[in-house]
């Protein structure tokens, strides 16, 4: 099968285009390295070493004997998108190259405008471009499980069926989005549900929870890891959490730490893409999976990591900050997630296991994480207008970045080199 991965140089894009190679699917995939440039941009990197993109490709062709073909552009150019369609004439489309962080999307209204028109633009242009190009295709749009906020109900798989005033419908559950970048994905996923009815496209709009890891079994060497983002802007609360501790500070659940999420590992997260890339659905259906294993609140995480850090002798403390963010500190969460289950999909470890893998790649990154220590804890306040100023406060002046996006190493990094190909 033919695969276009847009956002291919991404956290979730990387481990994807290893994953589909390695099962014999034929891939390509697409990006313009913002999320390098914007890591910089908040003074972090990646805990993990990201080589420049043609040495990814390199290390693609050794260790897994195949070839990644790529085409470097912006999804806000409608004609190199249709360019890029027209040229691969994929089966199925993953799109994942859209501004994914919140906090990134709360910094100001310069911030707030470039995520909701980046990604709401880059995804009218690829469903224009399937319609002119690629009908048949079928598009894997990664939403997020934050579209729904958290109501106090179970939260079903897209949609539900509702009765008011004596009338029935199956509607789309409400969403409840709580950052300009959810709110984004919510206007993305309105848009795909609309093209499949009116252009007659398929969709799977994958709603997808927090990803945690950093490798799947086609990671096997160095130069082939994808990136790991820990600061407050780009990481996860668990990513930060596990720095947290290897870096000797304590760990630091925002306010009460009930706010419950769903979690999945990135090997999971594979696993369940391919299964929507191997399972498409008819000409102008939309559907929606809810693609998580287990929910956890940040206490629940924090204990967890806590737990692991002590195996490899390190022995944080647990602290509470108060909450940058506008959300329910205490709250219901009961999301339906049969849809995946139902085509085979299992869970390969538990987030135990996969902490303490986490930990050691960590622990050997030790360095490139004291390097940047001090953009871990929270600057950026959802009530604030504009947090610009706080931002570039911390930002190191010592060691500025390298044209790939990335700052110069300690050792472990290979030498940088520009990533246009």
């Amino acid at each position: 099968m033919k695969v276009l991965i847009t956002g291919v140089d991404g956290y979730s894009g990387w481990p994807l285009a290893l994953h589909l190679l390695a099962r014999g699917h034929d891939v390509a995939g697409l990006d313009n390295f913002v999320t390098r440039k914007r890591v910089r941009e908040v003074g972090s990197h990646s805990a993990t070493p990201v080589l420049p993109f043609p040495k990814r490709q390199a290390a693609i062709e050794k260790h897994l004997g195949k070839t990644l073909r790529f085409y470097k552009g912006d999804m806000t150019d409608y004609d190199f998108v249709k360019f890029v369609v027209e040229r691969e004439a994929p089966d199925s489309v993953v799109h994942l190259a859209e501004q994914r962080s919140a906090p990134y999307s709360m910094i100001d209204v310069h911030h707030a405008v470039a995520t909701q028109v980046e990604n709401v633009t880059g995804t009218l242009h690829l469903i224009y471009a399937l319609r002119e190009a690629a009908p048949r295709a079928h598009l894997v749009k990664m939403g997020t499980m934050g579209e729904y906020g958290t109501p106090n109900m179970e939260i079903p798989e897209g949609f539900f069926e509702a009765e008011f005033r004596g009338r029935k419908d199956r509607l789309p559950f409400p969403r409840q989005a709580g950052s300009w970048y959810h709110w984004s994905k919510v206007f993305d996923s309105g848009d795909v549900m609309f093209a499949c009815k009116i252009f007659g496209l398929k969709a799977t709009d994958v709603m997808q929870g927090v990803i945690y890891g950093t490798r799947t079994p086609e990671i096997t060497d160095p130069a082939l890891l994808t990136r790991f983002d820990f600061d407050e802007t780009w990481g996860t609360a668990l990513n930060r959490f596990v720095v947290e501790a290897v870096l000797g500070l304590p760990i630091t659940p925002y306010g009460h730490g009930g706010q419950t999420r769903g979690f999945i590992a990135l090997e999971d997260s594979m696993q369940s893409l391919r299964l929507a890339v191997e399972h498409p659905p008819a000409a102008g259906e939309y559907r929606v999976w809810n693609q998580f294993d287990a929910a956890y609140s940040v206490n629940e995480l924090a204990e967890l990591t806590k737990k692991v850090a002590e195996e490899f002798d390190l022995h944080p403390t647990i602290e509470h900050p108060p909450d940058p963010r506008v959300e329910a500190e205490q709250h219901y969460y009961q999301p339906i997630h049969d849809n995946l289950l139902a085509l085979g999909y299992q869970r390969t470890r538990t987030l135990e296991d996969n902490l303490r893998e986490i930990f050691r790649d960590l622990i050997r990154y030790r360095r490139r994480l004291e390097a940047r220590r001090h953009v871990v804890m929270p600057t950026v306040n959802w009530r604030d207008a504009d947090n610009r100023g706080k931002l570039v406060e911390r930002i190191p002046v010592a060691h500025p970045p390298t044209s790939s996006g990335e700052v110069p190493p300690p050792s472990e990094t290979p030498a940088p080199e520009r990533p246009e190909v």
